[in-house]
């Protein structure tokens, strides 16, 4: 089963609506509300049922840089996990609208990658812009994961 131009585009609309939804419930149900719907997100959009997720966070340091797990990702996006402190909750941040640029995709059957800037918004107007990477497989059901992650800020010279 190809990857198509239209799933990857699909793909990083979904991932939007889910960070905007995770803010958005986190104001209204708290952290056990963002937890639930970046869970569902984890589950349903990422390859963690496949093994290793190559995910490298935009804002994680240290010997946390790396993601390769649900649990390392679940504190990523909403935090409160003691086993990583540093973890603020990225998908607690207020966001409200999410777009993407492609710089380039590459697809090859099941495997593809994409390559771009996503911009998001919170709240306030405030705009974060990142350098994105993504790489996705489809499972054997067909339903295209996630399994590579890599955002990082825009270098400024």
């Amino acid at each position: 089963m190809a990857i198509t131009e239209s799933e990857i585009a699909e793909a990083r609309v979904a991932w939007g609506k889910a960070l905007v939804a995770i803010a958005k419930a986190y104001e209204v149900e708290g952290i056990d509300g963002a937890r639930l719907i970046a869970e569902k997100t984890l589950d349903s959009a990422y390859g963690y049922n496949l093994g290793p997720v190559l995910f490298k966070p935009t804002m994680a340091s240290g010997k946390q840089t790396f993601r390769p797990t649900r649990k390392g990702a679940l504190s990523y996006f909403v935090g409160h996990d003691a086993e990583y402190p540093l973890d603020s909750g990225f998908g607690l941040k207020g966001w409200r609208t999410v777009t993407s640029e492609t710089s380039a995709t590459f697809i090859e059957g099941d495997v593809a990658m994409w390559m771009g800037w996503v911009l998001m918004t919170d709240k306030d107007g405030n705009e974060t812009k990142v350098d994105k990477s993504w790489g996705y497989k489809k499972d054997a059901n067909g339903t295209l994961r996630i399994i590579l992650h890599h955002s990082s800020l825009p270098y400024q010279p």
